[in-house]
């Protein structure tokens, strides 16, 4: 039986994952590559303007690996704050176990509604391990967890099974794309286990997500674009599959492409991106480096095409 806390968690983003896309907020950095605290507030007030269904500062787009335990309390808290319950906060947290339940600790202090747990770090480990890691982490936290299964993390349904019944894990996030798999475990899950899209530009296989029973999605680029990501959930909620190939086929796959031409490019395109729409987010911390000259450029042309197209679109949102 799920306590009172992880209930009103998990109904909230329920409701919220119907509701819009889910956003994944950029840390802002200071040229020096000091947090940028007001930075961050400003760019999160840009993301909540336009509606979406919960915020996960801190986490794989908000460069969680390169925070050290203050600056993610900082982060976290302003969330919160900037946040003030409008949507729920859903804080990363990772590595082990151990060092997890610091970060969960953390965020339970500064009044985050969840956490994601995003993939340990560099072993594989088997099914067992995978559960037991939850398990421990789990038990020195009062917040509900999602799993996030991606790169070396991947459920099997027996394990998913095990998962779903350590108390206070709410949900999953799929980063795999394998819908074969995804499918046997969504049908392995109970009822009310949460599951979302959470596969690099989401957008490009929200349709085949929804058809396996995940239609919730995060997007990368409603941090920079929310015009354009809000222009694509609201086509797919209606089921408007000529608007969707239209924004997929002139925007969605050039920027995947170009986003494929570089390593860390899934978060440092992300972020000149922003930075090309006046966002104060900065630039990305080593070991991620900024983009090229030669695909600035291109992200620019393409950024440029891709909100001229969202805008004689149905529109959602508010205008920024």
């Amino acid at each position: 039986m799920r306590t009172d806390t992880e209930s009103g968690a998990v109904g909230r983003l329920r409701s919220g994952m119907a509701r819009g896309v889910l956003s994944f907020p950029l840390t802002s950095f200071h040229a020096d590559g000091s947090l940028d605290l007001d930075g961050f507030r400003t760019h999160l007030e840009t993301q909540l303007a336009t509606g979406p269904g919960a915020v996960f500062p801190a986490c794989g787009t908000g460069e969680f690996f390169s925070l050290d335990e203050d600056e993610y309390r900082q982060v976290v808290t302003a969330a919160v704050e900037v946040t003030a319950g409008r949507v729920p906060v859903v804080a990363g947290t990772g590595y082990g176990w151990a060092q997890a339940a610091r970060f969960a600790r953390v965020a339970e202090d500064a009044g985050a509604d969840a956490l994601l747990v995003l993939p340990h770090y560099l072993v594989a480990a088997p099914q067992d391990g995978l559960v037991a890691q939850l398990e421990r982490l789990a038990a020195r936290t009062r917040l509900p967890l999602i799993a996030y299964q991606r790169g070396q993390v991947a459920f099997t349904p027996g394990a998913l099974r095990r998962v779903a019944r350590i108390p206070g894990v709410v949900g999953l996030k799929d980063g795999h794309s394998d819908l074969d798999r995804l499918q046997r475990l969504t049908l392995a899950a109970p009822e009310g286990f949460l599951f979302f899209n959470g596969a690099a530009t989401a957008e490009i296989q929200a349709r085949a997500y929804a058809a396996v029973g995940v239609p919730a999605y995060s997007s990368a680029v409603h941090a920079f674009a929310p015009e354009i990501a809000g222009a694509f959930f609201a086509a797919h909620r209606r089921g408007d599959d000529a608007v969707m190939d239209r924004l997929l086929r002139e925007f969605y796959v050039p920027f995947v492409e170009l986003r494929d031409r570089g390593t860390g490019y899934a978060v440092s395109l992300v972020k000149a991106a922003a930075r090309l729409r006046g966002r104060p987010v900065g630039p990305v911390r080593a070991p991620l480096t900024e983009p090229s000259p030669a695909d600035l450029a291109d992200l620019e042309a393409l950024l440029a095409a891709g909100l001229a197209l969202a805008s004689g679109l149905t529109p959602v949102g508010a205008a920024l």
